[in-house]
């Protein structure tokens, strides 16, 4: 996965999932994959890995929770983890950056185009008062996304995926009965396609238009050659921006058919539906606090083909929808292709455009005062303006920000509010409290720190919904609260802190315990005494707890100042009893260099301490600016253990080194100078201490890794004696083909030729004499990834007389998603490490070379 131009905001903290493996009964029987019997039957042409293996993937993964604004309610949400392969390989059309079924209008992709639009397979509603569950009746036979609850927490709103359209959905908050709204066909192309407007009754709507008629049909003789040029000006635009671009004028006058919507208002008691305005190519849309104002960009031409729609001209302008039939329009601006933008860089002109949360319609932008160009050396790279209703005076400049604007989170009250910069060249952010109101008054410094930091990261502040549905940092007077992942040698413990904004001392409120993963998911509606958490443990399946607080309790630094007592308000079962034999812990040792790292080490089920098994080590590479920050320990081995992929494996014997710390360290401009000889250290370090605790035995080692993850372990086979085998999934092993970037290096390869060219392992394919597995998706719209990338590896090495094998998953974008394709991977994985790593004779590799 590319690591894309960073900018940390001040978001609500996702849920962190954990996903490990299932234990491995009787694991040292077992069969070799392809003449183990399947519990379903496998469609014509694809394999299955045994019988046990297959249980646990066929096992149901255990909800997620989204609790209501009025925190009385909370739905658990349960996805589908493996859609078939016919659902996968439904036809779709690829249009500047996304992907659109045309036979229903739907995306065909998650953002990013890394994988496939998830589908829900059950929603719960749980009445938090009384512990009442109730199953929502959803739409048989389709797909459902995840709701979105109106501020007052009456309803929920959810899309569902159709075979003719997306439809649109309302849910009773109060009795879980759900039901569609005649008439809508949503159009979800440029997303911003549902959402509430601030009276909570109303869903302001993307609509495929009435009268759009057939599709423009493709020319059976070309109308022309398609034709760019350029006129000498120099600017590059990123690797990542190429991705499914337009070719010729026939996918744009496609692009033009499947983004035109219609906007309407939709009633949502009533299901009356009110057009506003033309149809046209909306980009964005967000209304104002007031629900008078509608923030809108509108995508035009001239369009590009070597970018996505995120850099084709948009007009950006604000709607006073209070007459529907004569809307005032008030231009903001006009912003050009930008299809020369730095690599990691921004587009000149305005951009970030939001409504402050605690005024009834006013927005806010930032500029770039750099060229939108990191390498530029400027007091100041960004300004934010302000312009406030009835929009009839010119905008206004309230502040300048040293660093890249990376974001503003609003606070309750009107003085507060909290402004983030990135400094990109030093992996650095600084958080200031600002007045909006009192321009001249100084900012103060809140945070200054690496964004590197794990340890001494202060977490997010915690928001709240207002009535309206704005979203604004929760205060308390003088404080606010902050939540946070915890970080520390010992892994992640999550917490929950309260901030004195006057002396910028925290007090720990709560702290998640060693052998527990409870994280904090919001208060209730109640006050701030009792909060909701999300808990879980090796052996106990996610669900949410009411936690209350108690007296105040001396503690060490870094624990809960207070007592706490908790009570179990769902109660998910274990869906895999298997997997809690499986064991995992986290291990600590140093790099050569004295860089101090770790991994969480798995052992199958079964396994006795002592006992040397075949092990497989997984890692993904990350950058770092500061050594210092690169050995901090992340992630928790007190979470509950769920299997994906390599770590099924576990079911068939092996020992997983799992997340082993990859840091790639040095100057981000010129971050790849030494990526081989860290990788090998950091590959070395990790086998070392897993041989050293007698569980790996070093005679029989696999890697693999995925996206990046996959060119390490294809650098791992060529340049140590480490490993046995490897298995790389979905690739990118020659650089010079993603010319303008990849990962954090920022270079383009006409500038540092010969770091693309180490970094790459196909110009070392002759040297390949390892044994490596090479899987791809061939529909991956990773521009970094694509399939030719894995191809041409394939051929590089079998031409040069070395031991490969090529599996193309048919239809699969970058994240693997078919039950079908899911299936053919874990059997491609077991098969090749059974045959070269634990088959393999011994003696021949030494894990000290």
């Amino acid at each position: 996965m590319p690591i894309k131009h960073f900018m940390p905001r001040l978001g609500l903290m996702a849920l962190a999932v954990s996903f490990t493996s299932l234990p491995v009964a009787a694991y040292a029987a077992s069969a070799p994959a392809a003449a183990s019997p399947a519990t379903t039957a496998a469609v014509a042409g694809y394999n299955q890995p045994p019988k046990n293996i297959l249980d646990v993937m066929r096992a149901p993964s255990p909800p997620g929770p989204s609790l209501s604004p009025t925190r009385d309610k909370m739905l658990l949400i349960s996805t589908d983890d493996y859609p078939s392969i016919s659902r996968v390989a439904t036809p779709f059309l690829r249009l500047a950056g996304v992907r659109i079924e045309p036979k229903n209008h739907s995306k065909h992709d998650t953002p990013g185009g890394y994988g496939i639009t998830p589908c829900a397979r059950s929603f719960d509603l749980v009445q938090i008062a009384t512990g009442a569950q109730t199953h929502v009746a959803l739409p048989a036979g389709a797909c459902p996304g995840r709701p979105v609850w109106s501020a007052d927490g009456k309803r929920f709103a959810f899309e569902n995926i159709a075979a003719e359209a997306v439809e649109l959905w309302v849910g009773d908050a109060k009795t879980g009965a759900v039901h569609r709204v005649p008439g809508v066909r949503l159009n979800p192309m440029f997303e911003d396609e549902l959402q509430w407007m601030p009276d909570q009754k109303t869903l302001l709507v993307k609509l495929v238009p009435a009268r759009l008629g057939p599709p423009p049909s493709e020319p059976v003789t070309p109308p022309g050659p398609s034709i760019q040029e350029t006129d000498g000006a120099k600017g590059q635009s990123s690797t990542y921006e190429n991705r499914d671009t337009l070719n010729n004028q026939h996918d744009e006058d496609l692009f033009d058919y499947y983004g035109s919507s219609q906007l309407a208002l939709v009633d949502a008691d009533k299901g009356s539906i009110t057009p506003i305005g033309a149809v046209a190519l909306y980009d964005s849309i967000t209304p104002a606090p007031d629900g008078r104002h509608v923030l809108l960009s509108t995508i035009h031409k001239p369009y590009s083909y070597v970018t996505t729609y995120d850099r084709f001209p948009k007009d950006v302008a604000i709607w006073d929808i209070a007459k529907r039939a004569s809307i005032v329009k008030h231009p903001i601006a006009s912003l050009p292709l930008a299809d020369r933008v730095p690599i990691h860089g921004v587009p000149l002109g305005p951009r970030d455009f939001a409504w402050r949360s605690t005024d009834p319609a006013t927005l806010v932008w930032a500029e770039a005062l750099d060229g939108g160009d990191w390498a530029s050396k400027v007091p100041a790279r960004d300004k934010l303006m302000l312009l406030k209703a009835p929009f009839d005076a010119a905008p206004a400049e309230f502040t300048r920000t040293e660093q890249r604007f990376a974001g503003i989170a609003w606070g309750e009250q009107p003085s507060f509010a909290l402004l983030t910069e990135y400094d990109q060249n030093r992996h650095w952010r600084k958080t200031f409290q600002i007045n909006l109101d009192k321009p001249q008054q100084e900012r103060r410094l809140v945070w200054d720190l690496s964004t590197d930091e794990k340890y001494a990261n202060p977490g997010n502040p915690v928001r709240r919904v207002q009535p309206n549905g704005t979203v604004v940092v929760r205060q308390e007077g003088d404080f606010i609260f902050l939540s946070g992942l915890g970080s520390s040698p010992d892994g992640d413990r999550p917490f929950l802190d309260k901030l004195n904004l006057q002396t910028l001392k925290s007090e720990r409120l709560f702290r998640s315990s060693k052998t527990t993963y409870e994280q904090f998911l919001g208060f209730t509606a109640t006050g701030t005494s009792s909060f909701f958490t999300w808990h879980q443990s090796p052996t106990d399946a996610p669900n949410a707890y009411l936690r209350t607080l108690g007296a105040a309790a001396e503690a060490p630094a870094g624990e809960a100042a207070f007592a706490s007592t908790s009570t179990a308000i769902t109660h998910i079962a274990d869906p895999t009893p298997i997997v809690r034999e499986i064991k995992k812990r986290l291990v600590k040792y140093k790099r050569a260099d004295g860089l101090e790292l770790s991994f969480t080490l798995y052992t199958p089920p079964g396994y006795k301490e002592g006992t040397r098994v075949p092990t497989i080590l997984n890692a993904y590479p990350l950058d770092y600016a500061d050594a210092s920050k690169a050995g901090q320990t992340t992630g928790s081995q007190a979470t509950f253990t769920r299997l994906r992929q390599y770590r099924l494996l576990l079911l068939a014997g092996y020992a997983i080194i799992d997340s082993a710390s990859f840091p790639i360290i040095g100057d981000p401009k010129k971050a790849y100078d030494t990526y081989t000889e860290q990788l090998v250290a950091d590959a070395k370090a990790a086998v070392d201490e897993a041989v050293r605790l007698g569980v790996a035995d070093p005679d029989r080692i696999g890697v693999t890794g995925h996206s990046h993850g996959a060119l390490m372990t294809a650098n791992l086979v060529t340049h140590s004696k480490l490993f046995k085998a490897g298995v790389a999934t979905s690739g990118s092993y020659n650089k010079t083909l993603t010319p303008f970037g990849f990962q954090s290096e920022r270079r383009s390869v006409w500038e540092a030729p010969d770091v693309y060219q180490k970094v790459s392992t196909f110009f070392f394919a002759d040297q390949i004499k390892t044994p490596l597995l090479i899987v791809h998706g061939t529909d991956d719209a990773n521009p970094g990834t694509t399939p030719l990338q894995s191809s041409k590896l394939f051929e590089a090495i079998r031409g040069n007389g070395g031991t490969t094998r090529l599996v193309l998953l048919p239809h699969e974008p970058h994240w693997y998603a078919a039950q079908e394709s899911n299936d053919q991977l874990v059997y491609e994985m077991l098969r090749w490490f059974d045959k070269y790593v634990k088959n393999a004779p011994a003696g021949t590799v030494s894990a000290s070379q």
